[in-house]
């Protein structure tokens, strides 16, 4: 069956970096587009950027331009966001998800997504 693992969170002061992996099996990795979303307590899950199925094109949610870079290596199944200048208002469980929507505009919907993985913690102290 289809699995996503997350790994890399933790507590970070403010400023400080972190960067997740999400591993995928069970799917033909290179088909899928893969995003980053987070949700914080008592929010909506939002997106934070994905990258196309080649990794060729990607895009980020405003409040992380600049800051996060999202990528991949399709050669270990393995999907990457790099979190530089962290905030406190990063702070949330962050989740990876694979879709096979190819159009841009689905990929910020969590519901266009067909897989999910079970989500690792970011805290960001101030």
């Amino acid at each position: 069956q289809v699995q996503l693992v997350e790994s890399g969170g933790g507590l970070v002061q403010a400023g400080g970096s972190l960067r997740l992996s999400c591993a995928a099996s069970g799917l033909t990795f290179s088909n899928y587009a893969m995003g980053w979303f987070r949700q914080a307590p008592g929010k909506e899950r939002e997106f934070a950027a994905v990258i196309s199925w080649s990794g060729t094109s990607t895009t980020y949610e405003d409040s992380v331009k600049g800051r996060f870079t999202i990528s991949r290596d399709n050669a270990k199944n393995t999907v990457y966001l790099q979190m530089n200048s962290l905030k406190p208002e990063d702070t949330a469980v962050y989740y990876c998800a694979a879709t096979n929507k190819r159009a841009l505009a689905p990929q910020f919907h969590p519901v266009s997504y067909d897989y999910w993985g079970q989500g690792t913690q970011v805290t960001v102290s101030s």
